[in-house]
């Protein structure tokens, strides 16, 4: 697939419109914007809408797609501190104050990059890589592979690239159809053999396959894993937009393991 990076750009933000229920030139606006979320048939798989507060940047404003509930308090959220700053703490205590009365609480806060397809290359390997479709990893569902794989999610996984030691699979590279016109990649290594160029190895080949199959391939990572941005970058994609989603407060419990640790007591 020959395309260049404004047309990866735009083709996210069409994306992040169809998750946010915005217009995708609404990300370039100079002011912040506030819409009602709404569920929507070609939004990224894994998200539940409607929303009740998710904030999106692509580095200038904020797009908030919102509860009509909350929409005052997220309003004056993001009316009092410059856009960058409403991603990080002290000012994150704020909005969790204010998203309290209504049960929720911030959850989610991520960073995903799109490729920069001037560097963009598979980067080598000192090990065996091999592309796979899906009937050749369905044996692969298993823990030390959970970020290529998702057992919840099987009809999503598409495509995979695999590193291996002799007949031994030591590396995996997995992309999820998470929308129409773009695949998540997810990627692991086993621990003994990280370090050794196995992970950018495998997720700049992958990124390179999906491309050749017409979509566009995205990554993401919390902002605090170091080694995952470090790979992303490595491979030849750099940060595009970051997004934070709010739950109920219950939700967050539950990810926390505090309703089990109640139970135990």
């Amino acid at each position: 697939m020959v395309i260049s990076n404004q047309e990866i750009l735009q083709i996210a933000m069409e994306q992040s419109a169809i998750d946010s229920g915005c217009a995708p030139e609404d990300f370039l606006a100079r002011e912040n914007k506030i819409v009602l979320s709404r569920q929507d048939p070609r939004a990224r798989k894994y998200l539940e809408l409607p929303f009740s507060c998710d904030l999106t940047s692509y580095g200038g404003n904020i797009v908030a797609s919102v509860s009509p509930e909350l929409r005052q308090a997220v309003e004056s959220y993001l009316n009092r501190y410059p856009a960058y700053h409403c991603f990080e703490t002290p000012h994150l205590y704020v909005l969790n104050r204010a998203l309290k009365p209504y049960g929720q609480q911030v959850c989610f806060m991520a960073e995903y990059f799109l490729p920069d397809v001037e560097h963009l290359r598979p980067l080598p390997c000192g090990f065996s890589l091999r592309v796979l479709e899906p009937a050749e990893f369905q044996s692969y569902y298993l823990p030390q592979w959970s970020n290529a794989l998702c057992e919840k999610r099987k009809h999503l996984d598409v495509l995979a690239v695999g590193a291996f030691d002799g007949e031994r699979l030591i590396g995996l590279a997995g992309c999820s159809a998470d929308c129409e016109s773009m695949w998540q990649i997810g990627i692991d290594v086993l621990p003994e053999y990280r370090r050794q160029g196995i992970a950018s190895a495998l997720t700049s080949r992958l990124a390179v396959e999906v491309l050749e199959r017409g979509k566009v391939p995205f990554y993401c990572c919390a902002w605090s894993n170091v080694a995952s941005a470090r790979n992303a970058i490595r491979c030849g994609f750099r940060p595009a937009w970051v997004q934070l989603t709010a739950k109920s407060m219950a939700f967050v419990d539950s990810m926390n393991g505090e309703e089990e640790r109640r139970e135990s007591i």
